[in-house]
């Protein structure tokens, strides 16, 4: 739920960059190609993101010109010019970022250092992108309780350091293409926010003032991976105060900065989900919102955010989106404030309009929200604020993408039921996430041992699969024979899957010979008791609920362990067919089930066959899971 906020006003803002833009063409003078494979790399990666100008607050040699300290106190000084506001006033100092330049103490009390500045309260939040924003809630919610009558947040980084040629010497240059990666998406900056809790006209803007309506995080990192870090091994299995040096970490590549991008496309899910949830719960109207300010790491993943939104029915139109991310790089942190700060310079305002900034972060992922409202300056700062939630004018989202299908292509109708489907799925999968298989997967805990039982369990389930399928399309009655017939297509070609994985398991060394001497664990069997029960009785639609939750673990859950499990395993490619099928081919499956819903839809005479699938839907994730919880107990055959 969002923390909401009635009687905070952002007063001026402010950003430093430091020296002079650095074009594309004279990026190699500050962050040098390290080997052949790099210069592709960079060719690649800018012709993508976007970027033409970035600042580093290093010189071509590698020396430090300023340090993040103090990049962050020039971003102060200028938010404190711009409202012609003194730093005295001031008794909260929250800092955002991903590293200061010491390790202890605490960032924002070096920046506090760094402005000689009186005592104050101090907090300092460590992070990457959304520490930002952690650092505006922590001073807005000061504000907000009455502690403090003025508060700064600011945010700086300065990634430049790690970048340097020297840096990779260790490694005799040679590295991988996750850490090569970020050398050429992120440079140096700052940014600072000046609330109080009763601004006179916003700096630089006469006539208005601009209240924070409320702030929305939530963080996934119990659900997925580390996608960004700095600090462990490419495995992720050491981390850099674990070796006998420095020198030692930094040959291993334990201080080398990474992301990887192949856990990308789940961090906007779960941002579009958290977004359309803002909507449906009446935070956020996306027809008032007349500028939006979304950080995004390259210019590649516009067109994604913008078709998610699309696809959710809660599209944002493109003219009322801001950036600089072309001339001012991406600072991280920083960029949420840097951003702000330079539209408030630039773009006129008027009272009553919406100003909605949206952050993803990668590192263990997390999605940050933020609503401003300009007001006319002459209202009154005690009068009762209106209502913090907005009655949303639109529609309820017609998809949250979990699992993927194109809402775009939706039969008309179907918005309601597939907006309560996405809702069970999205909870469905931060639970599978959390069970212990998936935990024992992520940390790299997955033996053979592990796998083999895995699919002890599992095989016997999926054998069952089209056996329940073929019974519930025999129980389909007038009028549904097309749709058994539908359902008889896709029972058919699940028929056989079983034997995939039980080759996968003789081919991986397991023991067992006879596929008859394989027993379900206690979530298995409960699952297919209450499966093989609906399909037994009379025009059982509720399994398209069912299908909807297995089909969505394959297209969905399975291609994001994979690449781990084949980490963790030496074994052939031939070990995987099961797991390899299921993702490439989960999503054809789930487009025939949108077409056999459609059906259903048209043919309930009732009234009923939606809420048959969403219960049937919500009984089989929770089954589900229980069959994943209990994969890592053995079971004797």
């Amino acid at each position: 739920m969002p923390v909401p906020f009635q009687r905070v006003y952002l007063e001026s803002a402010g950003y430093f960059m430091p020296g002079e833009p650095v074009s594309n063409e004279h990026m190699d003078a500050y962050i040098a190609p390290l080997n052949r494979m790099s210069e592709r790399i960079k060719r690649r990666i800018l012709a993508e993101n976007g970027i033409r100008e970035r600042y580093y607050a290093i010189d071509a040699e590698g020396r430090t010109v300023h340090t993040n300290a103090q990049l962050a106190a020039g971003a102060i000084r200028h938010c404190l010019q711009q409202g012609a506001a003194e730093l005295s006033r001031v008794s909260l100092l929250a800092s955002g970022s991903s590293g200061g330049d010491a390790l202890m103490p605490g960032f924002a009390n070096m920046i506090q250092g760094e402005l000689a500045a009186p005592p104050m309260e101090t907090l300092s939040v460590h992070g990457i992108c959304a520490a930002g924003v952690s650092a505006i809630q922590s001073a807005a919610q000061g504000v907000e309780l009455g502690a403090h009558r003025s508060a700064l947040a600011v945010a700086s980084e300065m990634p430049s350091r790690l970048f340097k040629r020297s840096r990779f010497a260790a490694r005799g240059y040679d590295t991988d293409f996750d850490s090569h990666f970020l050398r050429w998406m992120l440079s140096d900056g700052a940014g600072a926010l000046l609330l109080s809790d009763g601004a006179p006209a916003l700096a630089g803007a006469p006539g208005v003032r601009l209240r924070l309506k409320w702030i929305h995080q939530r963080a996934f990192s119990g659900d997925y991976p580390v996608c960004m870090q700095l600090g462990l091994t490419e495995d992720r299995s050491r981390g850099h105060l674990d070796f006998g040096s420095w020198g030692e970490a930094e040959a291993a590549g334990a201080l080398s900065l990474r992301q990887d991008i192949r856990l990308l496309p789940h961090l906007f899910d779960i941002g579009i989900h958290e977004y359309a949830g803002l909507v449906r719960e009446g935070w956020l109207d996306p027809s008032r919102v007349d500028h939006f300010l979304c950080h995004y790491s390259s210019e590649k993943f516009i067109p994604v955010v913008d078709d998610l939104m699309q696809k959710a029915g809660l599209a944002i139109p493109r003219e009322r989106w801001y950036s600089n991310l072309a001339w001012r790089g991406n600072t991280g942190a920083a960029s949420i404030m840097i951003m702000l700060a330079e539209f408030l310079q630039t773009k006129p305002l008027k009272p009553g309009e919406q100003i909605f900034c949206y952050v993803p972060e990668s590192g263990r992922f997390m999605a940050a929200y933020m609503l401003f409202e300009v007001e006319g300056a002459g209202a009154a700062a005690a009068a009762a604020p209106a209502p913090v939630r907005t009655e949303a004018t639109t529609e309820a989202p017609t998809e949250v993408i979990a699992p993927p299908h194109d809402p775009a292509a939706a039969p008309e109708g179907l918005g309601e039921l597939l907006t309560e489907l996405a809702s069970i799925w999205h909870d469905y999968r931060s639970r599978v996430w959390r069970t212990p298989l998936v935990r024992q997967i992520r940390e790299r805990r997955f033996a053979l041992p592990d796998y083999l039982n895995w699919m002890e369990n599992w095989i016997p389930q999926v054998r069952e699969g089209s056996k329940w399928m073929r019974e519930g399309a025999a129980s389909l009655v007038e009028p549904y024979q097309a749709l058994a017939a539908l359902i008889g297509v896709h029972a058919g070609e699940e028929q056989d899957d079983f034997m995939i994985l039980f080759n996968d398991y003789r081919k991986a060394g397991g023991s067992i010979a006879e596929i008859d001497a394989l027993r379900r664990n206690p979530g298995g069997e409960a699952l297919n008791a209450y499966l093989h029960g609906l399909a037994a009785t009379r025009n059982p639609i509720g399994l398209l609920g069912a299908i909807y939750v297995i089909e969505g673990t394959g297209q969905r859950i399975v291609p994001a362990l994979l690449p781990l499990i084949k980490a963790g395993l030496k074994l052939p490619p031939e070990a995987f067919r099961f797991l390899e099928y299921h993702g490439h081919n989960d999503e054809n499956h789930l487009n025939r089930w949108l077409a056999a819903v459609e059906m259903a839809m048209a043919l309930d005479g009732e009234g009923r066959a939606a809420r048959r699938i969403v219960d049937t839907a919500r009984h089989t994730a929770a089954l589900y899971l229980m069959q994943f919880q209990h994969v890592t107990e053995r079971i004797s055959p």
